[in-house]
């Protein structure tokens, strides 16, 4: 395989990062909080739904949608460093650059793997090409998904991140689907899976 390590190279610092990835699993989204839902979603819940968005967003705009969906991986990894700051904690203390925290993170790791990840990191936070266009709508439209959902469980306070999140939409595709989640409700897939009549 191409890039592939050879025998004898030291993978320690992956494996690290891999233990270290591994945190985002309970790494809580904490703007939810403000809106009252006491067990947010993870970051790497947020992360995953992104990815899955991302390549259906890149596909219908005619973009790579496998890049999309890596930009849209990795796009908060970060997080295990800094932590999940939300808008409101931003005015008082900015995060750290995602760039820079991710240099941090993959110093030692082998030269091949270390660019990649730069590179993808670099990528999203650019946000000049197509595919980092859709994983950013990604991005957003999880968001929003994610606030419908909360909303529906009776967490009103919730549609200030729908309402935001769908205002910073910008893709033509990302704003079609908004339209389409905001016209349903959290359960529809299921009446139409099951070929109930609403």
């Amino acid at each position: 395989m191409k890039g592939a390590p050879g025998g004898d190279q030291d993978l320690a610092d992956v494996a690290h990062f891999l233990w270290e990835a591994g945190t985002l699993k309970t790494a809580r989204r904490t703007g939810w909080w403000m809106a009252g839902v006491r067990d947010p979603e993870s970051v790497a819940e947020h992360a995953w739904r992104t990815s899955v968005i991302a390549s259906v967003i890149a596909t219908l705009e005619g973009a790579d949608a496998a890049r999309a969906a890596h930009l849209a991986v990795w796009h908060d990894s970060q997080e295990t460093r800094t932590g999940d700051v939300n808008h409101l904690g931003k005015k008082y203390a900015a995060p750290g650059d995602p760039v820079a925290v991710t240099a941090d993170q993959t110093a030692g790791m082998p030269e091949v793997l270390r660019t990649a990840v730069r590179a993808v990191v670099a990528e999203y936070e650019a946000r000049e090409t197509p595919e980092a266009i859709c994983a950013r709508d990604a991005d957003k439209l999880e968001c929003m998904l994610q606030g419908l959902e909360y909303r529906g469980q009776g967490y009103e306070a919730a549609q200030r991140w729908v309402d935001n999140s769908r205002a910073r939409i910008v893709t033509k595709s990302g704003r079609l689907l908004a339209d389409q989640l905001l016209a349903q409700a959290p359960l529809d897939w299921l009446r139409a899976a099951m070929g109930e009549r609403g």
